[in-house]
């Protein structure tokens, strides 16, 4: 199985689990160095990347979730997404690189209709691709989601959902739905 394969196999057993709807938005952070089985930041490579890209945005796109992609640490791991995803968030100037940004945040700004970068996001779920820390992004509470495609290249893939927090202690009744 190639990349994008992994990708869009990984995108689709996620959002089965995680039961994501239209207009949700799901954070990837990449390291595309791990998925070539370097070290995290030593070979950024754009054309894994996009192979990345195209695996996971196809299946979001035509579910009508949008795609936030984390950059890498030089810029203080701030969000790539569509300007609609952007919700009640201040824009930042800046157009991430392959090395202030990273390959997947590159490809993700050069191929949305309309790119914007912001400094979070707070992601209905998540996929983390290469160890890259995407806990930051996701909403409270953060729940893992334990799928079969464990990695993409050599990189380890890691996910999560989130659920609303549970108040009210001893005495209160949950809604199964939201679990």
């Amino acid at each position: 199985m190639n990349i994008k394969e992994q990708s869009v196999k990984a995108v689709t057993e996620l959002l089965e689990k995680a039961k994501l709807k239209k207009g949700d938005v799901l954070v990837v952070g990449c390291s595309t160095s791990e998925v070539l089985g370097s070290k995290i930041g030593t070979d950024s490579d754009p054309d894994t990347a996009k192979e990345i890209f195209d695996g996971i945005y196809g299946v979001l796109k035509d579910k009508g979730i949008y795609l936030a992609v984390q950059c890498c640490e030089h810029l203080n791991r701030a969000i790539v997404t569509e300007r609609a995803a952007a919700r009640d968030t201040d824009i930042v100037n800046v157009v991430p690189q392959k090395k202030a940004g990273g390959s997947l945040a590159t490809v993700a700004y050069a191929n949305f209709n309309d790119p914007v970068v912001i400094e979070e996001i707070k992601a209905d779920a998540g996929i983390d691709i290469g160890d890259t820390l995407i806990g930051m992004h996701l909403k409270k509470v953060a729940v893992p989601v334990r799928i079969e495609t464990n990695k993409i290249g050599m990189a380890n893939v890691v996910c999560a959902r989130v659920r609303p927090k549970f108040i009210g202690g001893i005495r209160a009744i949950y809604d199964e739905k939201l679990l």
